[in-house]
């Protein structure tokens, strides 16, 4: 390995890092009701800092798989294809799993069902998430770019976004109505009973911000990260890195803004001036940590990042796993009006909302601090072990 591409890696898992800390700290409130702004998603159109974690994961992802397929030389073949198809099925099959423990954790510990009761909930689980979004874009993204020569790619890429951007523009993708053709869509193929129920102004609306439909722009995003892996891994040079990273991140930016007059930035509908916007961001933001890291060698605040960012999706199961314990394990107190309180509701009212002077703001933001911190350990020690748990 070149002592360039080692720094190249390294950049990248930093990056890494700070989104999955990121979803971590902006998934784990200590009261969703006093949340700082900031690190709440847009009700709907809009753009927040936390509307930018995931995007900016799934553009790395992209640049990921350009080295991962780089290995093979981008050739089709049968082994290649059981591979990608088999690490899409794993993730998705975990985000899957997730979402039943959640149910068969609260189900036993906070409503107090028997284990069979719990445990029988595939009639009403949601189907898609976060990691189901992963897989069937990372999946579909690799595909295409082993099956076609890369100089189709940005085609295939913007054709996807433009495809997208008129069905939404015909099938009133922008209103929060039944009406929507993604909820239509989705509530065809999936069933009301298996997707998502959207309470951002108050009475549920069934729409999956994860769902089939919207799931064609995020295969254009991580081919957008797959393009600018290649971008990265054909520069040697850092500085050159930067500036073509800058360049393209700038474009593609300021179109997503300027476009958004028309076609709003929606992270629930994953909208095409969404990816262009945050794939923009994504590209800067790994020019700027080349240049910090690679050329300045500004390298010390780097270890805390790097533990979640060479076990990201570990980390990412573990943080998902202690939330659900930390919320369906509850304890008596007399500080919660009803007697008794989740774990994290505890930590929060006893510890945390007195020491922040009652401020209920910095106590939610405090116990998301908190969380992170917790979740790191154990990153920490897999780290120092030299462990790395690949799916």
């Amino acid at each position: 390995m070149s002592t360039n591409q080692s720094q190249r890696l390294l950049a990248l898992d930093i990056m890494r890092g700070m989104t999955i800390a990121g979803m971590i700290l902006v998934n784990n409130a200590g009261n969703w009701h006093s949340a700082f702004d900031p690190l709440r998603h847009a009700k709907w159109c809009g753009l927040t800092p936390t509307d930018l974690v995931f995007p900016f994961f799934m553009f790395i992802m992209g640049v990921s798989t350009y080295m991962s397929l780089r290995k093979s030389d981008f050739k089709p073949s049968a082994r290649l294809f059981i591979k990608v198809l088999r690490r899409a099925v794993v993730i998705f099959a975990i985000g899957v799993g997730l979402t039943w423990l959640s149910k068969f954790i609260y189900g036993t510990l906070a409503d107090g069902k028997s284990i069979a009761e719990a445990a029988n909930t595939w009639s009403e689980l949601r189907i898609l998430g976060v990691f189901q979004r992963l897989a069937l874009s990372y999946g579909l993204g690799a595909i295409i770019a082993v099956l076609v020569k890369h100089k189709w790619l940005p085609w295939i890429a913007g054709g996807l976004l433009v495809l997208y951007a008129v069905i939404l523009t015909v099938g009133h993708g922008f209103e929060y109505a039944d009406c929507n053709i993604i909820a239509r869509f989705d509530r065809a193929v999936i069933g009301d009973a298996h997707m998502y129920r959207d309470r951002a102004f108050g009475e549920p609306f069934i729409f999956d911000p994860e769902g089939l439909l919207s799931t064609l722009p995020s295969i254009a995003h991580v081919l957008i990260g797959f393009l600018c892996g290649s971008l990265i891994c054909r520069t040697r040079d850092n500085s050159r890195r930067i500036n073509s990273l800058f360049i393209v991140g700038t474009v593609m930016m300021f179109t997503g803004l300027l476009l958004s007059y028309g076609i709003p930035l929606n992270k629930k509908v994953w909208s095409p001036t969404f990816v262009l916007t945050t794939c923009g961001m994504a590209a800067s933001l790994l020019a700027l940590l080349i240049w910090i890291i690679d050329i300045k060698g500004w390298r010390r605040w780097t270890g805390f990042f790097h533990a979640f960012g060479i076990n990201p999706l570990y980390l990412y199961v573990q943080s998902a796993v202690l939330a659900y314990l930390f919320g369906a394990i509850h304890v008596s107190t007399s500080l919660a009006a009803s007697g008794t309180t989740s774990l994290n509701g505890w930590v929060y009212l006893a510890v945390l909302d007195p020491l922040c002077g009652h401020d209920a703001q910095w106590a939610s933001c405090l116990w998301a601090i908190l969380f992170v911190f917790i979740n790191w350990i154990p990153g920490y020690i897999l780290q120092r072990r030299h462990i790395i748990i690949k799916i």
